[in-house]
């Protein structure tokens, strides 16, 4: 292995030779950018002077200007020594050359700038190679260009002068080399001789090793030469000692020390385990001399502290506790998805055995469960603490902490701040209210720790502390932080929680029916209450149907969450068109069937299928009271009579939507009196975890029995507060609907005979019963809607063939039946067609129209407003031409 000294000779030989190179580069470099900028000087210089000399702008306008300026040019190269003084016309013919032959030839090169008048000097190629070329204008006395003075050196004549000077740089170079070699070479003699041979790695692995064990051991250490001056003091005796900085080097008598430690260090006697008292502190030292061996004369002392072995069992206890500090609130804070109580839990876990008083403030978007943008906004959402009237603000309050408070600076750094005794900090200016409130109850230290969260500052945590207890330390600054950070984690948590929540309730809510339709069948209220743990995939709906029917449906998603609240608005929307073709309930049902399965093959991939929903689908016909109720997997209604009973009536159960696989559907039909309330529900408001179906729906009976005379906006009210559990862990859907019957007088039925003269005597007992109703004013429409619907019945359906009129609060309805299952429908009409027609004025004259299917037959059925306001406008011009090709045996 080659010795330290000698790679070190090497280094310096390598890197020696590189900058003599490097610098004899720079110096050849250099000398030629001097010679070049001087060329540049001369050309222009002589192109100057030659082209403002006295006779040369005349010479050019004479007749011959070769003649005169061609001497002066060669005159003027040879005394300046340029490779060449040219004069050209303004269109570039050469006047004057070196070489005759080019003279009157057109130059190659640039020259129009100085043409123009603008001289410049450029490195260009000439006729004699590459060479530094000034161009200058020749102006005429009235400041026209009369020509051009071309004055150049070529390269080659920059380069000569460049290598004369080449000799003198490079003995310069050589000579440097030759010092600086010498140097080296005394230099790693002595190297070698004082590192005995050692290679670097060995020094600098020795050096990292002395230096690593002298500042890290717990023991000062201090070497002291013959002469009484510090040679060396490690970081542990500058601690225990209290040594200036520049220490090292001074005598032990000028650093000030204890008496009986300067004399033990200056004494060079020999001791072991010798107790010194040093202030407030007790050492003990000992000491070694360090000329044995032949080493130089002085000693080494070292030194240990004795006091600190008190402390140690305290600060084992403090950290303990620290540590079951930390511990607990690791296991308490975060235990709810509530932002608030998880606030709550972080201040029930410092107090009292961190904090007096504990204060967390939020910032208002957080408390919403959105995404803080800023810090305007921020409310004092916890106070706890042994003060019953705590001097800050109140619980729900906003706050503003003025520039330069505390809890200022620790938001706008983004760092915990810790003052350790309010009374002398300057916010007593800043903030003289707030400040003198918290000074005079007693307050006397504050940590502000900033709540942060994925790098957002969610909200403030203050810890306060009173003069009962000694002020926070700089040690409680990371115990806080340390609590703050595990809070802020678990409050981020419910702040993200509580908006995906909220977004699912409000999708929810959106799904869901607003407001009531009016209809005249039944009087409803309803509730829906999402649960807390999850929003979930319950609705309800109230539908109007034709015939003053009303559809009452409840219904509920299997699962939790956005996917659950999707769902049901899916389901929802589905059921309300299947209602509008005015299907029978099981029939519903089993369109709902085929499309929760269909949905669930499309999501049999997700984590999160639907695996079935359930659904109560009820149809209430006014006019006699009679209700068709179908359910699949819901819970069956409750139905309170008139008379105060209530029972549960027996609907036969399906299983739920999506797992029926094709099973049929069957329906109960229920004849209700008028005045009874039909209270339908999800299952979330009789069955919880902590309570069965049956205890709930005995709480639903005893809430309901006896009170018949409640309306139901009450009946809800008084379910929701009996029946509910405490804590839901589902979504409850509430309908309570009662029972009205139209007026026998509204109503009106003919059977109509299979015979076409049988239309004229129903449009006349139509026309006679609008007379009575006093509906004159639509008798006309009325009329000519029932002579169509009668005729098609006559012509293309069975009997029996029946016609009924129902009168409400606002529609005529009409409504004529048959045994045939076919449905008419409407075609366009030929011109010479003499039918084809009917069902196009019944669409013109009536608001709304269509077909429902029944076990014995169909009903086609029209709604029109009544006294004819704001239903459609009938074509009159094309009623009258039509009524006029068709008399009434005829229709």
């Amino acid at each position: 292995m080659r010795s330290f000294a000698a790679q070190a000779f090497a280094l310096q030989m390598v890197m020696l030779l590189v900058l003599i190179i490097a610098a004899g580069a720079v110096l050849v470099l250099q000398t030629r950018s001097n010679i070049l900028t001087d060329a540049r000087h001369r050309t222009r210089s002589v192109a100057d002077a030659f082209a403002s000399a006295p006779g040369t702008a005349a010479a050019l306008d004479s007749r011959d200007p070769t003649a005169i300026l061609q001497p002066r040019a060669e005159e003027a190269r040879k005394r300046t020594g340029v490779a060449f003084v040219v004069v050209y016309r303004p269109d570039g013919i050469r006047l004057t050359h070196p070489d005759t032959a080019l003279i009157g030839k057109h130059v190659i090169g640039p020259y129009k700038q100085a043409v123009q008048g603008r001289p410049f000097t450029d490195v260009v190629t000439a006729s004699r190679g590459p060479a530094v070329d000034s161009l200058v204008p020749v102006f005429r006395p009235d400041g026209s260009v009369a020509g051009v003075v071309d004055v150049a050196i070529t390269l080659e004549t920059v380069n000569a002068m460049v290598m004369d000077q080449l000799p003198v740089l490079l003995g310069g170079v050589g000579g440097a080399l030759v010092l600086a070699t010498c140097g080296s070479a005394w230099a790693s003699r002595r190297l070698r001789r004082q590192t005995h041979g050692l290679g670097h790695l060995e020094l600098t692995r020795m050096y990292e090793h002395h230096d690593a064990v002298l500042h890290s051991v717990r023991e000062g250490v201090l070497v002291v030469s013959g002469e009484g001056r510090l040679l060396l003091a490690n970081d542990e005796a500058r601690r225990l000692l209290d040594l200036p900085a520049d220490a090292e080097g001074r005598r032990i008598a000028e650093l000030g020390l204890e008496p009986r430690v300067a004399g033990l260090l200056s004494s060079g006697r020999v001791t072991s385990d010798e107790v010194i008292p040093a202030g407030d502190r007790l050492l003990v030292a000992s000491t070694r001399l360090t000329d044995r061996g032949g080493g130089p004369a002085g000693s080494v002392t070292t030194l240990r502290d004795t006091t600190e072995l008190r402390a140690v069992s305290g600060r084992a206890e403090e950290a303990q506790e620290r540590l079951r500090l930390l511990y607990d609130a690791g296991v308490r804070v975060g235990t709810t998805l509530d932002v608030v109580r998880t606030a709550e839990e972080l201040a029930e876990v410092a107090v009292p055995r961190f904090a007096d008083l504990v204060t967390v403030e939020l910032l208002e978007p957080v408390l919403r469960g959105d995404e803080p943008t800023d810090m305007a906004d921020m409310c004092r959402a916890v106070i706890l603490g042994d003060s019953v009237d705590p001097p800050v603000f109140p619980v729900g309050g906003r706050v503003t902490w003025l520039p330069g408070t505390p809890m200022a600076v620790a938001l706008e750094s983004g760092r915990a701040v810790l003052e350790a005794d309010l009374t002398t900090h300057d916010w007593l200016l800043r903030s003289p209210e707030t400040a003198g409130r918290i000074v005079d109850h007693g307050i006397r230290s504050l940590i502000a720790v900033p709540m942060r969260a994925r790098g957002v500052v969610l909200g403030l945590a203050d810890f306060w502390r009173t003069d009962r207890r000694g002020p926070f330390e700089d040690e409680d600054l990371s115990l806080a932080e340390e609590l703050v950070a595990r809070a802020a984690v678990s409050v981020d948590n419910a702040r993200r929680y509580t908006h995906a929540h909220g977004v699912a309730v409000t999708l929810q809510r959106s799904l869901l029916p607003r407001g009531r339709p009016e209809q005249d069948a039944l009087e409803v209220a309803h509730r829906y209450l999402p649960a807390q743990a999850g929003v979930g995939g319950d609705w309800f709906d109230v539908i109007p149907l034709p015939g003053a029917r009303v559809a009452l449906v409840v219904g509920d998603v299997v699962g939790h969450g956005l996917h659950a609240a999707a769902t049901m608005g899916r389901l929802r929307t589905a059921v309300l068109n299947f209602s509008a073709l005015d299907l029978p309930p099981d029939e519903i049902l089993i369109h709902l069937d085929e499309l929760v399965a269909r949905i669930d093959q499309d999501r049999a991939a997700e984590t999160d299928p639907i695996t079935g929903a359930t659904c109560l689908y009820a149809i209430y016909d006014p006019v006699g009271g009679h209700c068709t109720v179908a359910r699949a997997g819901h819970p069956g209604p409750a139905l309170l009579r008139p008379d105060g009973t209530v029972c549960f009536p027996e609907v036969p159960a399906s299983p739920p939507l999506g797992l029926a696989a094709g099973l049929p559907v069957e329906t109960a039909e229920l004849d209700l009196a008028p005045a009874s309330l039909l209270v339908l529900y999800t299952d979330g408001l009789v069955a919880d975890r902590d309570r069965d179906i049956g205890t709930g729906l005995a709480l639903l009976r005893d809430t309901l029995t006896g009170r018949p005379a409640r309306s139901p906006e009450e009946t809800c009210r008084a379910v929701i507060g009996a029946v509910l559990p405490p804590d839901p862990s589902d979504d409850v859907a509430l309908l309570v609907a009662r029972t009205r019957l139209l007026d026998p007088a509204d109503v009106v039925e003919w059977d109509v005979p299979r015979d076409s003269a049988s239309v004229a005597r129903v449009r006349a007992a139509c026309a006679r019963k609008l007379d009575a109703w006093g509906l004159q004013e639509v008798g006309f429409d009325t009329e000519l809607m029932l002579s169509e619907l009668v005729t098609n019945a006559i012509r293309y359906g069975s009997e029996p063939i029946r016609v009924r009129l129902l009168r409400n609060r606002a529609t005529l309805i009409c409504e004529v039946c048959d045994g045939s299952s076919t449905s008419p429908h409407p075609r366009r009409a030929a011109l010479t067609d003499e039918g084809g027609r009917g069902l196009f004025l019944v669409a013109q004259l009536a608001r709304r129209w269509g077909t429902r299917y029944t076990p014995h037959g169909k009903v086609i059925w029209t709604e029109q407003p009544l006294h004819g306001d704001g239903g459609p406008q009938t074509d009159r011009d094309l009623s009258d031409l039509l009524l006029d090709r068709w008399d009434d045996e005829a229709l």
